[in-house]
């Protein structure tokens, strides 16, 4: 692309808007990102057990899921490619180096991969491992880089056919000559540190920055003696199947004993309307945490609802029937959010937070006890 097309697509790439959201797993210090527009939406480096909360956020930002990016195979996690595509249908791409099968679109030096109104262009970066790729936006604002260029560090060299020298020039060439106040967005931090830019690395980077040469590089890396992950037997098998299990069977998604809906928040909740077609079979407990003076005003309260408020809920947790699943209300569903969060620490694993509480619970017109009109 000549200059002028390039400044005048980088110019334009400004004025689509973009939703951005960086993910983490605590379990392997990953980095999961999200970026959207126009109702569309990528997912670089998914976690497998974090597919619910993915799918959750997604759902409540009202964007459609149209492809995961895997910077890398990896090898202290499992990625959640394939599930997510069994979940809604994503496409899955990754390197064509790599040599994983399952990949709907393998990728190569400047392809794109489009969503919505702004897209990514592709930059090949091995030597971590022979496939690892880093994910450039198109107005070149901000960059993620797999664990080729981590913050203030880099991707180990020693396994999945790796190369000090390789990585050298493919973070130089094609990492650090980006413009310098780039953000430069990992797959991983140890340290909780979230980012780092362009200008940043070049100048602070210990191993790569400053005057560091391709001989000091590739002497430092030789001598790491690092141990190997120690999810990588299962994790590298698993990854070069895009994360499908040798079963390929889906885990489990949603709790059996009723249709609920699972929030971004960590929640499962239970629309209004639901539970009013299930307070007949009286399987479920209603477990109202307002306060007493609350229960009998305006709003009402649902029929067969326990009074039990958040204030005392943990020291009356024994007045609650452990085989029956749990419902918990209160008037917009804050404090019963907190009351369910309770629960669950508590040992109660079927329970769940009445979506918008008493206030839709009566804009639905459902049935209340006490209460005005």
């Amino acid at each position: 692309m000549a200059c002028a097309e390039r400044a005048s697509s980088c110019a334009a790439a400004r004025t689509m808007p973009l939703i951005f959201r960086q993910l983490f797993d605590s379990a392997s210090s990953t980095y999961t990102y999200l970026l959207g527009s126009a109702g569309q939406a990528v997912l670089i480096d998914p976690v497998f057990e974090h597919e619910r909360r993915d799918l959750a956020l997604l759902r409540e930002l009202g964007l459609t899921l149209v492809a995961t990016l895997d910077t890398h195979v990896h090898a202290d996690h499992v990625t959640a490619a394939w599930l997510l595509q069994q979940r809604c249908g994503s496409t899955i791409a990754l390197a064509a180096a790599a040599g994983a099968s399952g990949a709907d679109r393998l990728l190569r030096h400047d392809d794109r991969v489009e969503f919505g109104a702004r897209h990514l262009v592709v930059r090949a970066t091995p030597g971590h491992t022979a496939g690892c790729l880093t994910f450039v936006l198109d107005d070149q604002t901000m960059a993620f880089t797999g664990d080729a260029l981590l913050i203030r560090g880099c991707g180990r060299t020693d396994f999945q056919q790796g190369s000090p020298n390789r990585l050298f020039h493919s973070v130089r060439e094609q990492i650090l000559s980006l413009p310098p106040d780039g953000l430069l967005y990992p797959a991983h931090d140890y340290r909780g540190v979230t980012v780092t830019s362009v200008a940043e690395e070049r100048r602070f980077n210990p191993r790569l920055g400053g005057d560091v040469d391709e001989a000091d590089f590739v002497g430092y890396m030789n001598h790491l003696g690092l141990p190997h992950p120690k999810l990588m037997d299962i994790a590298v098998p698993a990854n070069l199947r895009c994360g499908r299990p040798d079963s390929a069977a889906l885990p489990a998604s949603d709790p059996d004993w009723a249709p609920l809906v699972y929030g971004f928040s960590g929640l499962w909740e239970m629309q209004p309307a639901v539970l009013a077609e299930r307070l007949a079979g009286r399987r479920i407990q209603v477990v109202d945490v307002r306060e007493a003076p609350e229960f009998t005003d305006a709003l009402g309260h649902i029929a067969g609802a326990r009074l039990l408020p958040l204030s005392q809920l943990s020291a009356r947790l024994s007045e609650l029937d452990d085989t029956r699943p749990i419902v918990a209300v209160c008037r917009s569903g804050a404090r019963s959010a907190q009351a369910t969060q309770l629960l669950q620490k508590a040992g109660h694993t079927q329970v769940a937070n009445l979506a918008g509480g008493m206030l839709r619970w009566r804009a639905e017109s459902l049935p209340v006890e006490g209460g005005q009109n």
